[in-house]
């Protein structure tokens, strides 16, 4: 294929490849430049120039003619013959000439090179390097540039070196030059891709590699060494820390620089190889590693320079299994002998090999008289069959109880671990080795199993009698309301007053007992006040006397002028019921005496008595005692201890006592007691005396009690499910003076509040509704009305919705069942209370 020609002055052009004199080049340029090409105006200007020149004759033209005529010919021809593509590019980008090579590659497209390739290349770097040669070829700076390109004969990613030659003298003539280097390229990158292999492998290998010169300058070191020293390798490679900076016993020894010991050590510190010696490195920040090193001295003769090639193996890591290993076996040892739990190692036999404390000790016996003994002898005869099973071909499991024979009265749970030999995974045991038995201390678990079944039956009694005693406060709060509304018609005088007060009076003792069933259920609302505790004993007589039955003889001695106490009244109410209750248990066989006797007690020193010591100070006293059996020396320290009891199983549930004994505590009380068996015992309260402060309010006489006028005036929302509560409360509300709405649910208020909100002045709802309750109703209408004033009514304590509603405040609470005059004077007190 022959050169493909463009444009009318390539003849110039090729003169520049022939090698003739510049002259002639020159003239043949002028020449092409002013004409359409043709050889005869070649020939005219070529002898021209010559003329002028003087240099040639007329035979020595036609010569120097035929002469260019060949070389221009030889030109082509090696022009042609190259196997990559070439082409001649004007300044301005216009193609000259291309080889056959260029037009086999990229096609006749008769655009320059840069521009063909512009549209094949495919990575954006490249196109930015191609178009950068290109400008720079036009103002005639050289280059090359190594592009991928897409092959558009079979569409693969190949590599081209791109050359831009800039031609002197050529009127801003350009050589472009490629050549195909991908095998080059791929070359490259196997040889980066080995050589990064072999550097990782280096770098990263788990062994450490160093090499120093004769001064013990590091030359290298790998990345493992580093790590191991905590340091980097450009910090040991930068002459300022020498290989002794990091072995100090290697200084001190007096070994060669490039030496990791002395020669004395172990090895001639010049010798071609020495080691493994073991080496102690200590890192610049203090980091200590222990080694093994092998050296090899390479050079240091003939004026060769001196250099090492060193292997460093860690041991630091096998150091620290080891140490790991014997501190593992030391916490073993320790453990297995003052584990909490008993341990014992069985043989094929049965028999105990190895046992720790704690084993022992369950057994009874001494280390001596249990090892090399049958474990079943060990054991009650009566519980050795359920061993056996335990210990059996099917072993793997534990026994409900099992009782040493040296010690009946410890239940023992046994937990069995074959020791297998011979057993491959899927395969029949062939032999047994033996069995670890764990065995723990379960008589105490088994106690509590018993007691807490029993306190599961008192929570579900408490939680009857709490429902009970709910839905009696809501049929006395009727009772004792629309009482309170007849005796405003009925003053005294007239012949119903007599008779509602009877049924007030029997309504009010009747909550007493529902108070008392809260008390038991432990739901009632804790509210220490002033109180007089001559007056809360004469409450209780009645229930007091119902308690301890007829053939028990009740003697009441009040003391004169007691102290106030300011203590729960429901509280101090069930301390003096349980001990009564305990009392009378303690002579429910022949009857007998209990005497309660109250006193004023100044203690000027401390009181001791059986680890409790009462400090001095005014005291009011309360003593229970009784003429029962009394109680044993031993079991005086536990009295008070959850769930003792030394009444036979289902008598007692051993709660009453550590109930009395938390109460006097949270109250700041002490609780003393003295007994001997058959002579009774006498329990001693004492009670803090509280002195008068302003703002206390004495029991019985609340503040709405002092309100002598309890009418008021503004808007109420009532919020009861009972009919007969909403009634009574609606009805003895608007004779006060009060704007009564009434809804009988929690979505019936949402309604009214919806209609009516703005003109509510306070919320008055009970706790406990269908669907929508109390504390959820005030949480919706506060998100409306944020600033209403809300009072809860309910049977239940105040702490079981209190948590629900956060820090909410302006909540007021008034427990059930309530009279016409406590829910007026709470009403009045909560509208009013900034008023005053």
């Amino acid at each position: 294929m022959g050169v493909v020609r463009s444009g009318a002055a390539r003849a110039g052009t090729l003169s520049a490849l022939t090698g003739i004199a510049p002259a002639t080049a020159r003239a043949q340029e002028a020449a092409g430049a002013a004409s359409t090409g043709s050889t005869g105006t070649l020939a005219l200007i070529v002898l021209a120039a010559l003329a002028l020149m003087g240099a040639l004759t007329a035979g020595g033209l036609a010569l120097a003619l035929r002469r260019e005529r060949r070389a221009r010919k030889r030109m082509e021809a090696a022009f042609n013959a190259v196997p990559w593509p070439r082409q001649l590019v004007r300044k301005d980008g216009t193609p000259l000439v291309s080889n056959p090579a260029f037009v086999a590659r990229f096609g006749d497209r008769g655009q320059a090179l840069p521009d063909v390739l512009a549209a094949q290349v495919d990575d954006e770097r490249a196109g930015r390097d191609l178009r950068r040669l290109a400008d720079n070829a036009a103002a005639g700076i050289d280059g090359h540039v190594e592009a991928p390109v897409l092959d558009a004969a079979t569409g693969e990613r190949i590599w081209l070196d791109v050359r831009a030659q800039p031609m002197p003298g050529m009127n801003g003539l350009i050589a472009w030059l490629t050549e195909d280097i991908t095998a080059r390229r791929q070359m490259q990158d196997i040889l980066r891709t080995e050589m990064a292999r072999f550097v990782d492998l280096l770098e990263y290998a788990p062994v450490g590699f160093y090499s120093v010169d004769g001064e013990g300058r590091f030359l290298f070191v790998n990345k493992t060494m580093t790590d191991w020293l905590g340091t980097t390798p450009e910090t040991l490679t930068s002459g300022e820390m020498g290989l002794h900076d990091l072995i100090p016993e290697a200084a001190r020894q007096g070994a060669p620089a490039h030496a990791p010991f002395a020669p004395d050590a172990g090895g001639e510190g010049g010798a071609a190889a020495v080691g493994p010696r073991e080496v102690s490195f200590v890192g610049p920040t203090g980091q200590r590693i222990e080694t093994y090193v092998t050296q090899e001295v390479v050079g240091g003769e003939d004026g060769q320079p001196l250099t090492t090639r060193s292997v460093v193996r860690n041991l630091s890591d096998e150091r620290q299994v080891r140490d790991a290993l014997e501190r593992s076996e030391r916490r073993f040892r320790r453990f297995f002998q003052q584990a909490p739990i008993g341990i014992a190692l069985l043989d094929g036999d049965q028999r105990v090999q190895e046992c720790n404390a704690a084993f022992t000790k369950l057994m009874g016996v001494a280390r001596d008289a249990v090892v090399g003994q049958p474990m079943p002898t060990l054991v009650r005869t009566g519980d050795r069959p359920w061993l056996a099973q335990v210990l059996g071909p099917d072993a793997g499991g534990s026994t409900p109880e099992v009782r040493p024979a040296a010690e009946p009265d410890t239940v023992c749970r046994v937990f069995a671990t074959p020791l297998d030999a011979n057993q491959s995974e899927g395969q029949p045991v062939q032999e047994r080795e033996g069995h670890v038995l764990h065995l723990i201390d379960a008589t105490e678990q088994k106690n509590l199993e018993e007691q807490f079944a029993q306190s599961q039956k008192m929570q579900a009694v408490g939680q009857l009698a709490g429902g009970i005693a709910h839905d009696f406060n809501n049929l006395l709060t009727a009772m004792i309301g629309f009482c309170d509304l007849l005796l405003l018609r009925h003053r005294p005088g007239d012949q119903s007053f007599a008779d509602l007060m009877q049924v007030k009076q029997n309504a009010n003792r009747a909550a007493n007992l529902v108070r008392q069933l809260l008390a038991f259920s432990r739901q009632q609302t804790l509210r220490p006040t002033v109180l007089s505790v001559t007056d809360v004993l004469q409450e209780l007589m009645h229930l007091l006397r119902r308690l301890i039955g007829e053939n028990i003889q009740l003697d009441v001695i009040h003391g004169r002028s007691l102290w106030d106490v300011k203590v729960d009244q429901g509280q101090l109410e069930q301390v003096i019921i349980n001990l009564a209750v305990n009392a009378r248990d303690a002579m429910a066989e022949g009857g007998g005496e209990l005497a309660i006797r109250t006193s004023n007690q100044q203690l000027t020193r401390a009181l001791k008595r059986e680890g409790e010591t009462v400090p001095p100070g005014d005291y009011v006293r309360i003593e229970v005692a009784d003429s029962g059996c009394g109680i044993a020396q031993e079991n005086l320290d536990r009295i008070f201890e959850p769930f003792f009891s030394t009444k036979e199983v289902g008598a007692g549930t051993g709660l009453g006592l550590s109930t009395v004994y938390g109460i006097v505590k949270q109250t700041g009380g002490f609780i003393l007691v003295d007994s001997a068996p058959g002579v009774g015992t006498n329990f001693q309260i004492y009670l803090p005396r509280h002195r008068a402060a302003a703002g206390d309010a004495v029991a019985g006489k609340s503040a709405q009690s002092q309100v002598t006028d309890l009418t008021g005036m503004g808007t109420l929302l009532l919020v009861e499910d009972e009919d007969a509560v909403r009634a009574f409360s609606a009805r003895a509300l608007r004779k006060k003076g009060y704007d009564v709405l009434e809804a009988s649910s929690g979505e019936h208020a949402l309604d009214v509040m919806g209609q009516q909100g703005d003109k509510v002045d306070l919320l008055i709802t009970d706790v406990v509704m269908p669907n929508l309750d109390g504390p959820a109703l005030v949480r919706r209408v506060r998100e409306t009305h944020p600033d209403v004033k809300v009072i809860f009514i309910s049977g239940y304590t105040e702490d079981s919705f209190r948590r629900n509603l956060g820090e909410e405040s302006d909540i007021h609470f008034l427990g059930k069942p309530f009279t016409l005059k406590q829910l007026a004077g709470m009403v009045k007190d909560v509208l009013y209370a900034d008023a005053s």
